[in-house]
């Protein structure tokens, strides 16, 4: 039987159901809106309903909710590549790995 692997990971991932808005830079800059599963400060996983190959660099916003920001929830933007994806009958799923980021102001 199969031992299970330990965690790898180097930083927390926070589980967090927030709503993402996606910008695919490597195809006339197509924007979409989809769902974070997890977050860390390297790394995104999220759910997106439409197709994306590894290796493509794309740009997110999402806003971080008062209970992670401990103060008044911050919009965060994001660039990255995706790592992988993967795909069930129901969804799929795409990990990101986060390049840069910046805090937005509200406007």
């Amino acid at each position: 039987m199969a031992q299970p692997q330990p965690d790898k990971r180097s930083t927390r991932r926070f589980s967090l159901d927030l709503p993402i808005s996606v910008k695919f830079l490597d195809n006339g800059r197509r924007e979409l809106s989809g769902r974070t599963r997890d977050v860390s400060s390297r790394g995104v996983f999220m759910y997106l309903d439409t197709e994306i190959a590894a290796g493509a660099a794309i740009e997110f916003v999402m806003t971080l909710p008062s209970e992670i920001t401990l103060s008044d929830p911050i919009r965060v933007r994001c660039t990255g590549k995706v790592l992988r994806v993967d795909k069930t009958a129901q969804q799929q799923g795409v990990a990101i790995t986060i390049a840069k980021y910046d805090f937005m102001s509200e406007e």
